[in-house]
């Protein structure tokens, strides 16, 4: 989950949970925005479980990023601190599916078979099965 939303990428040993949020769009890593007050991995829990009805356990934080800047429709430039959590499913009998209008399609894939999406997501998701203990950041 990031700060402006964030990210969760769900394990699922070792597949992934990814969502395509339009028709022709790439597929990503579950993602949301906070609501004020929460904190990042209930955001995280609620976001994945809101999206896709898997209920999640936030294992670690396992990266800090920061968005590609962002033009939004009022001309305003942003870039978004992402708080990246690795989560497995509460039930690995889960089944996704969409629940929201956010996502067009939502469903597990193998680490080898991962369908179109962004470099940047793919590093994303290699960085959360490392696995390392520390969360990754890139140095200034």
């Amino acid at each position: 989950m990031a700060a402006r939303g964030g990210r969760g990428c769900l394990r699922r040993a070792p597949p992934v949970l990814l969502q395509r949020r339009t028709a022709a769009g790439p597929w990503t890593p579950l993602s949301g925005i906070l609501e004020p007050g929460e904190a990042p991995a209930a955001g995280v829990v609620r976001e994945v479980a809101e999206e896709t009805g898997v209920r999640v356990v936030v294992e670690r934080l396992a990266a800090v990023t920061a968005s590609p800047p962002v033009r939004h429709g009022n001309g305003d430039l942003a870039q978004y601190l992402e708080l990246v959590f690795a989560c497995r499913p509460a039930d690995p009998g889960q089944s996704p599916r969409v629940c929201d209008d956010e996502s067009v399609e939502v469903a597990w894939f193998s680490l080898n078979a991962l369908p179109p999406m962004s470099e940047r997501m793919r590093e994303i998701i290699a960085v959360v099965e490392k696995d390392e203990p520390q969360a990754w950041f890139a140095a200034p």
